[in-house]
């Protein structure tokens, strides 16, 4: 033993001693046990309670400890536990049977197999973020958690997907608090090597692919393989001794760094995520992906290196290979304002699209068109992500109805020939994964199966349990996740300098018999988290209301970079600290999956009150809902699309009033009024309220199917995969296809300014026009260069309001009913007076090809002359009756 005072001690008195590298040792399992290696390496752990049973049994004690992560517990546990284990034939039993169950789900045909009949060989999913499990921390919010949602679902119906992504060596931050109630952030290192993946190899090599960049310097990363379920995710890793240390550096946090940081992250993640795939299924023998799905702009950039490949490989020009990948590409948009779009200067993809970093064949002046804000308002000086993935996409939807019209609206622009509600984006509705996210204890009281992709019948043996049982169930929920919040707490107390002596209090914070809210998610200001603080004094009398008192736990989290969210987020910590009311209101810090977890079954009430329609769509109150939890909510977002007074509670919304203080203001006071006059009176209706457990019944069994992450996999499948799968395989297999597309398209763009609609006359109107008549109309229509086949004559008609304006209205197809001297023709129809009131209709001239997803692929349309032009006296645009 070494003196005081020499070397050997310096690491106990004097200056740590810190390892220059870090990394996990993995144990060698016994023989008998190497199916538990084969448990932990599938991530279906994290949503197959039969396997957590089996982590748990290895050390009860551990598997708490260690935060339920199996690669922790099998690093931590004695190696004589794991002999004894080896020798413990009951357990052997139950670990053999966990490995078969596990065999026969990832092989086993599913719903995509037996009832979908594969329709499509393999998509390929792109994200920036993946929400699996707080084990994996690869995610900062709804975006990841949605994406991994949809993985989940989609390993649990059998739908052939591929995830790709980026792995973060430190994730997205942790937060904490100090004394003063500001936010705090760390980075703590991600070490692969305790995470439940592995490196993609080719025989005894690590897989790797490479970015060209700028000045000939290399972007490498290796890529690593979280399987969940059936679902491989490739993370694309750059942190690796190829790289030059700057570009070991693009993988190092979620959502940070400078604009140039950020690029380089999309860069990898769309140009490098392509070229992974093709190395996953190289190695592998995975099918390739006949359609790749963009999950917000980040990843577009996938679309780019699409094209190169067909033109380096393929040997095909720009428009014919911009046919082939747009055809196989769909979009999902998740913003609902354009700030929250991806813009960078148009000299940053300049510098990394040239021909020297990116290669010949794509031409940068094309791709800068791509992004290009080229509409009236744009900035010519930017490169929008998301309207490039919009041009780069055959279809594209939105995550809610709302959401829908609210992106047909922000991105109008590109279709400037169009109505917002001709744009061609579609919608379709979030959804969350049920075997993730609901307790246990309800899901063995609906019987609600995990992993069957099918909800039918999901929820059926709700019936069969009584009210008691269920208030009981809840009330027991909402213990424990008070027991959770209080640990927490104390935690959040001593990280900001609080000693143990002056935390007694935490002890008795909460109670389980008090109407429980929670309100948890991001912090931008249009989600207002501190809007139940308009009126204080209104919000004390709630909560220590003598009979009816109400609590509320709160979390979330600010972008470090966002000083206002961190301002709210302090002005609702100082008021949780308050001693009065403490104990009935508190603010969780680090809200992430784990801390979610316990907390959506723990909730009666699930309160949301953002700025309506920023909401895009919004999946925690789904959740809430799964776990018997009523929503209270702004009807933004999904919320809007399937509300029922029978699910929750609707706060007004003061949309349309300019002043946001006094909009506040109104929507606070209906928050108050909902919650003292109508929420808590009937949470606290008798022992046993019959008319809440109504509600939370009638809340699982008719919400709870249309919430679920299954039926939002399926909508893909059927209205967006199915289709461009479809597309892929007429554009892909010659690429005559696509080549006659791009020059068809070529044709019509040019032709199209010779179009005119000549004159529109009706036959049979009457001097009074009637419901029910039926009227004809007829259309002569000049195509110039194009023909017949080019086009379609539609006729639009319907109520108008006082603009003139045609809202919903019905098309009908015109038919060619002759042709005259200079390819002139007449078009006929008929149309319905089928509604009383103001009555308009107009015609117009639509591309056509059996190849468009939508009339409005092109953007091009054509109507009649202008009314207020003397020399047009044709029949105005719009004729109102």
């Amino acid at each position: 033993m070494q003196p005081e005072g020499e070397f050997g001690s310096i690491g106990r008195y004097g200056v740590p001693v810190r390892a220059i590298r870090r990394f996990s040792v993995r144990p060698v399992l016994p023989e008998p046990l190497t199916g538990l290696g084969t448990l932990v390496n599938n991530l279906r752990w994290v949503w197959h309670p039969e396997t957590q049973d089996v982590f748990e049994a290895v050390d009860p004690q551990l598997w708490r400890s260690t935060g339920g992560d199996p690669v922790r517990l099998l690093g931590e546990v004695p190696a004589a536990r794991l002999d004894e284990l080896a020798n413990d034939h009951a357990f052997l039993r139950r670990l053999e049977l966990a490995v078969a169950d596990l065999t026969g789900y990832v092989t086993d045909d599913r719903w995509f197999q037996a009832e979908a009949g594969s329709p499509v060989s393999s998509v390929a999913y792109f994200s920036p973020e993946f929400g699996i499990t707080h084990v994996l921390p690869q995610y900062s919010g709804g975006l990841g958690i949605l994406a991994g949602d949809h993985l989940k679902a989609a390993s649990d119906l059998g739908v052939p997907l591929i995830g790709v992504g980026l792995l973060y060596r430190h994730g997205y931050f942790g937060q904490s608090l100090n004394r003063e109630g500001w936010q705090q952030e760390r980075y703590p290192l991600v070490d692969p090597d305790g995470l439940p993946i592995s490196l993609l190899r080719d025989g005894d090599t690590p897989a790797s692919i490479n970015v060209t960049l700028p000045g000939g310097r290399k972007l490498c990363a290796q890529i690593w393989v979280a399987q969940v379920g059936r679902v491989p995710l490739l993370m694309l890793d750059a942190d690796m001794e190829d790289n030059e240390p700057a570009e070991r550096e693009v993988t190092d946090r979620l959502y940070g760094g400078t604009t140039e940081h950020r690029m380089l992250q999309e860069l990898l993640l769309g140009v490098g995520g392509v070229r992974a795939v093709r190395e996953y299924c190289r190695v592998t023998g995975h099918a390739a992906p006949e359609v790749f799905h963009t999950n917000e702009g980040h990843a577009g950039f996938l679309g780019i290196e699409r094209i190169r490949e067909l033109a380096h490989d393929q040997g095909l020009d720009f428009d014919t290979a911009l046919e082939v990948a747009r055809g196989g590409t769909v979009f999902t948009t998740h913003t609902p304002v354009p700030a929250g779009i991806d813009r960078f200067p148009v000299e940053l993809i300049q510098q990394h699209f040239s021909a020297d970093a990116f290669g010949d064949g794509v031409p940068i002046d094309r791709i800068l068109a791509l992004g290009a804000e080229d509409f009236e308002g744009g900035d010519p000086g930017v490169f929008n992500m998301a309207i490039m993935g919009l041009r780069l996409a055959q279809r594209a939807n939105g995550v809610s109805k709302l959401h829908g019209v609210v992106s047909r609206g922000m991105f109008a622009g590109l279709w400037p020939s169009f109505d917002p509600s001709d744009v061609p984006i579609t919608s379709i509705t979030n959804g969350v994964h049920a075997p993730t996210w609901v307790a246990r204890e309800i899901s063995n009281l609906t019987y609600a199966a995990a992993d069957e992709g099918d909800s039918e019948g999901m929820f059926e043996g709700l019936d069969k349990t009584t009210d008691a049982a269920l208030w009981e169930t809840k009330r027991m929920l909402r213990q424990r996740f008070i027991d959770d919040t209080r640990a927490r707490v104390r935690a959040s107390w001593v990280n900001r300098g609080a000693s143990e002596a002056e935390l007694g209090w935490v002890d008795s914070i909460l109670d389980p018999d008090v109407l429980t809210m929670g309100f948890a998610r991001r912090v931008p200001s249009y989600k207002r988290l501190t809007l139940m603080l308009r009126d204080p004094a209104r919000l004390k009398a709630l909560l220590l209301h003598p009979t009816r008192p109400v609590q509320i736990v709160i979390a979330g989290k600010a972008h470090p970079a966002d000083e206002g969210g961190k301002k709210l987020i302090q002005e609702m910590v100082r008021f949780a600290d308050d001693p009065e009311v403490r104990h009935r209101i508190v603010f969780v810090p680090d809200y992430d999956i784990a801390l979610a977890q316990p907390m959506y079954p723990g909730c009666d009430v699930w309160l949301n009150n953002p700025l309506r329609p920023y909401e895009a769509c919004g999946t925690s109150g789904m959740k809430a809902a799964l776990n018997g939890a009523l929503n209270l909510s702004i009807r933004d977002g999904w919320w809007d699309e399937w509300y029922d007074d029978e699910f929750g509670w609707a706060i007004p919304s003061a949309e349309g009033i300019e002043d946001t203080d006094r909009r506040d203001d109104l929507e606070a006071h209906a928050l108050y009024d909902l919650i003292e006059k109508q929420v808590a009176p009937r949470f606290y209706d008798g022992e046993v309220p019959g008319r809440w457990i109504e509600m939370l019944r009638h809340t699982i069994k008719e919400l709870g199917p249309k919430v679920l992450a299954t039926r939002m996999v399926r909508d893909y499948v059927q209205q967006l995969y199915v289709p461009a799968a479809h597309s892929s395989r007429r554009l892909n297999s010659t690429y005559e296809g696509a080549r006659e597309l791009a020059a068809w398209k070529k044709r019509v763009r040019a032709a199209w300014p010779q179009i005119r609609v000549d004159h529109v006359e009706l036959q049979g109107l009457g001097d009074v026009p009637q419901l029910g008549t039926t009227v004809g109309i007829r259309a002569f229509v000049s195509l110039g260069e194009l023909t017949a086949a080019d086009i379609d004559v539609e006729a639009l008609h319907g109520r108008v309001n006082s603009e003139d304006e045609i809202t919903d209205p019905v098309r009908v197809s015109l038919s060619l009913a002759e042709t005259y001297e200079g390819n002139r023709h007449r078009y006929e129809g008929e149309l319905k007076l089928d509604r009383t009131g103001p009555f308009g209709y107009t015609v117009r001239v639509l591309p056509k090809h059996d190849m468009l997803a939508s009339p409005a692929e092109l953007g091009l349309a054509a109507g009649p002359s202008d009314p207020e032009d003397p020399e047009t006296p044709d029949l105005p645009a719009g004729s109102e009756f």
